[in-house]
């Protein structure tokens, strides 16, 4: 991570191209993000890791100025000729930055070698831990045992618990050892380590401390899998006071060692404790090598955080233009989600300055443990550890060797009992993303050169693009910011309506208007804007006020009072496709189909020439139909059984589901009849934008339910519950919202979570982007659903009770109204004639619609195949 930030930060100041790099990779892989590693467990992709490409940006290999060369480990340096030699030859160069990082420590016992062995440090590393554990839950089960895996993680720091929940994840119990009294030993004080380990506990997972590891033992017989390592695997691991507990499966966390092996054959000088030791600049003792990350040995030390590193890599960049810039120091300052629970330490977590004074705020009840240490007259932050709850961490950490100006006090307790809210009028030259290196002033320089939010601050500064704890406070400087430059920021929904969507939401909501006469009358504007402009709305509010009738179940899509304010889609209820004609996608709950329903699908599609095609949500949709045909299409289908999936709406759109542990040997839970179920409660609901949902029986996640609005996984307790997340243009993996629900949780939350969206959500904003916006992101949003921190809860369950209650199929209720019914004609003056521009030619034994050249040709069908009514 730090050779690509040095790279990248390289290439980014020299436009010129003076400089032309060469990266020698150890693994077989382009540089990728090894602080997710973890979440290679949870469905992510080891492209979905690959630095600067899984956003669909470019990679440091599509550069010219850049030649990447996976698995070509360095094996020499020679400083005299100024070469190196790796597996692809010898390389020539003019300065050389070694930034080969570390290596796993294996702790010096017996047994670390055996099969069942692992350490947690790279793809290969939690690809190989993934392969064993799956190996040896089949072996289990083909000997009838029917008991979980017992892994355990020797290392009770970041490493080690991270590995915790990866086995956790796969199925694994999980023990964690830790030689020290207390977990994460280096982050957190004893109070901060006690409430952690209570939290960790509370998750199912076997802490002991103070203990030390003497051996790991095998018993067993040989266990030979063709794709793993044969031989005896370990099933036994002994403490140094004798006792001993089963396992599987063991995880090495006990910390890493600086790769200096290279420099150090290159005669360059080592560290006290390893590492090659550089100056400020992080330059060596020879002028033509640099090293950076966790194999510099600077101020005495290495460092093993990534912020550290991506500073000395932007300071060996700037020396190499010619720049003056030197390393300033370390700051350890860490925040981190373990498992699900925020942990974060800044500045002097330990108070080791004399005199200095801790403030703490611990509620064991609530699962909090929050400490400020002060200067002598408590008016200087010095540091502080927050255990339960980091929300504070991006706005006090950048405070730190500064005055508070306030009680400390104040920024410990619950808003909501009296907690302040940090100012954001830092001084320009505190740095609020540590791992970019961003200072406020440079936020507020480049809203200064005109970017104009968030999103665009982070494309110009950095600021929030890697680990994104910084991003709320981030955000705020940038609304000050804005706020001071005279821009005003409309949240207007358009010129008719000065609120935004969501406060028209609340309007309506409250006031229980049920037209769109009466809403503009009492919340827009009725006055002509232009000469053009009727005062009777536009194609922005029109939509959106028939959204928000229809969410609050006011009436059906094409009642009188609503069917003019829908777009084209909705008006009749199909999605309009090129050449006019539409699509019919009748939906299939959970992708579960009968044979009956698939030949009724198959004779209406021949009946009517329809081009078929299976959907990625696991649905049969059919194209090509006419206006006039789709309600005797549609009579069909509800004859059959079916209704509308629509696909049309900014609704539900599908559950998508594995066929879990019905059919599926690594199913854990029944996930097909689970989305059978969810799409069933959810369908018809209308929202801001359309929302998809996914449910997986295992942690393979078959049914890539993390790419959902909502994505569920099967766990061995119940079902994580993740939100957020979705394809697209800009791809995002949902977060974790909760574990281990009960069937009846899962419903309850999802309820909320999507009611709450429904309310507070923005016109044509996802979930994705939601969940980043809304007050407080996502740990808001755990609070409105979980703690009712809004105390909105019954009101949210209650809207969606009624919901499922007045749900009615929106086709099968058309089709009995002859108004409505009557929408559907091409020619008001002839409503069963076709349309005659609709032209269609054969393609792989179905139609599709003809070019505009391909329209003189006598191959054309001017209607579809088949036999057409």
């Amino acid at each position: 991570m730090v050779a690509h930030r040095f790279v990248e930060a390289l290439c980014e100041r020299d436009p010129e191209g003076d400089w032309h790099v060469t990266v020698l990779g150890d693994e077989g892989r382009l540089p990728y993000d090894r602080v997710a590693l973890t979440s290679f467990f949870s469905g992510v992709s080891p492209t979905d890791l690959t630095l600067g490409g899984a956003d669909g940006g470019p990679t440091l290999a599509s550069d010219p100025r850049v030649t990447v060369l996976p698995d070509a480990r360095a094996t020499a340096v020679h400083r005299g000729s100024r070469t190196v030699t790796s597996a692809h030859g010898v390389h020539p160069y003019d300065s050389l930055v070694l930034a080969t990082g570390s290596t796993a420590a294996v702790p010096p016992f017996e047994g670390t070698d055996l099969p069942g062995v692992f350490v947690y440090r790279t793809l290969d590393d939690v690809a190989a831990l993934q392969a064993w554990v799956s190996a040896r839950t089949e072996h289990l089960a083909r000997t009838g045992d029917d008991r979980p895996l017992r892994g355990a993680v020797v290392g009770g720091g970041l490493l080690g618990l991270e590995a915790a929940g990866a086995l956790r994840a796969l199925g694994a119990q999980s023990t964690v050892v830790e030689f020290a009294d207390r977990l994460m030993a280096l982050q957190v004080d004893a109070g901060g380590g006690e409430s952690l380990r209570r939290l960790i506990t509370g998750l199912g997972i076997d802490v002991r401390t103070s203990t030390a590891t003497s051996a790991l033992l095998t018993d067993e017989p040989v266990f030979a899998d063709p794709t793993l390592t044969r031989g005896a695997p370990v099933s036994r691991m002994r403490f140094a006071s004798g006792d001993e507990i089963d396992v599987d499966v063991v995880v090495l966390a006990t910390g890493i060692r600086p790769r200096d092996e290279l420099a150090w054959a290159a005669g360059l000088e080592r560290g006290p404790r390893g590492g090659v030791v550089v100056d400020s600049t992080c330059r060596t003792a020879d002028p033509d090598v640099w090293a950076i990350g966790e194999v510099a040995c600077i101020e005495g030390g290495c460092v093993g955080l990534v912020a550290p590193g991506n500073t000395m890599a932007e300071i060996v960049a700037d020396q190499l233009l010619g720049g003056d810039s030197q390393y300033a120091g370390t700051d350890l300052s860490t925040k981190l989600k373990l498992l699900g629970v925020d942990v974060a330490s800044f500045g002097d977590a330990f108070a080791t300055t004399p005199g200095a004074l801790e403030v703490v705020y611990a509620d064991p009840i609530g699962g909090t443990y929050k400490k400020l240490v002060m200067s002598d007259d408590a008016k200087v932050l010095l540091g502080g550890v927050l255990v339960g709850d980091a929300s504070a961490y991006a706005s006090l950490r950048p405070m730190v060797g500064r005055e508070l100006g306030a009680d400390p006090a104040a920024y410990l307790v619950p808003e909501g009992a009296g907690g302040g809210v940090p100012s954001t009028d830092l001084p320009d030259d505190v740095v609020v993303c540590s791992c970019n290196n961003v200072t406020a002033g440079t936020v507020r320089q480049s809203v200064k050169d005109g970017a104009a939010s968030m999103g665009e601050v982070k494309a110009c500064t950095k600021a929030g693009a890697t680990c994104g704890s910084c991003i709320p406070l981030v955000s705020k400087i940038v609304d000050v910011e804005l706020r001071r430059s005279g821009v005003v920021v409309s949240k207007a929904l358009c010129e008719h309506f000065g609120m935004s969507r969501s406060q028209l939401f609340d309007a309506v909501r409250v006031t229980g208007l049920r037209t769109f006469s009466e809403i503009i009358a009492r919340h827009g504007s009725t006055v002509p804007l232009s000469a053009d402009d009727t005062s009777r709305g536009c194609i922005i509010c029109k939509p959106v006020v028939a959204s928000i009738l229809s969410s609050l179940d006011l009436g059906h899509v094409l009642d009188e009072d609503q069917g003019h304010l829908q777009d084209t889609n909705d008006h009749l209820m199909a999605n309009m496709q090129k050449d006019g004609s539409y699509s019919v996608i009748p939906r299939v709950p959970g992708g579960e189909i009968t044979p009956e329903k698939l030949l009724t699908i198959a004779e209406v599609a021949r009946d009517y020439g329809l081009y078929t095609r299976i959907t990625g949500g696991q649905r049969i949709a059919m194209f090509g139909a006419r206006i006039e045909q789709l309600p005797d299409i549609w009579r069909r289908l509800v004859d059959a059984g079916f209704e509308s999936g629509q696909a049309y709406g900014k609704s539900l759109r599908t559950v998508k589901s594995c066929v879990g542990s019905t059919w599926c040997r690594f199913g854990v839970q029944d996930s097909a009849a689970l989305a059978i179920k969810l799409e069933m409660r959810y369908r018809g609901v209308r929202s801001p934008h359309k929302f998809k949902v996914g449910v997986s029986g295992c942690a393979r996640e078959c049914a890539e339910a993390r790419g959902k609005d909502i994505g569920v996984i099967a766990t061995l307790k119940g079902w994580n519950l993740y939100v957020g997340g979705n394809g697209g243009f800009t791809p995002r993996h949902a977060d974790l919202l909760a574990e281990d629900l009960s069937e009846a949780e899962l419903y309850q939350a999802i309820d909320r979570f999507l009611m709450y969206y429904i309310r507070t959500a923005e016109r044509l904003q996802r979930t994705a982007a939601w969940v980043q916006e809304v007050d407080g992101g996502l740990d808001g949003v755990k609070q409105v659903i979980f703690e009712d921190s809004l105390g909105i809860c019954s009101d949210l369950d209650a809207a969606m009770s009624t919901h499922v209650e007045r749900y009615e199929d929106e086709w099968a209720s058309t089709l009995e109204d002859p108004e409505k019914l009557s929408r559907f004609a091409s020619f008001v003056n002839a409503p069963k004639e076709a349309d005659p521009d609709l032209a269609y030619i054969p393609v792989r034994g179905q139609v599709r619609p003809a070019a505009a050249d391909e329209r003189t040709s006598e191959t054309i069908a001017r209607t579809p195949l088949g036999a057409r009514p």
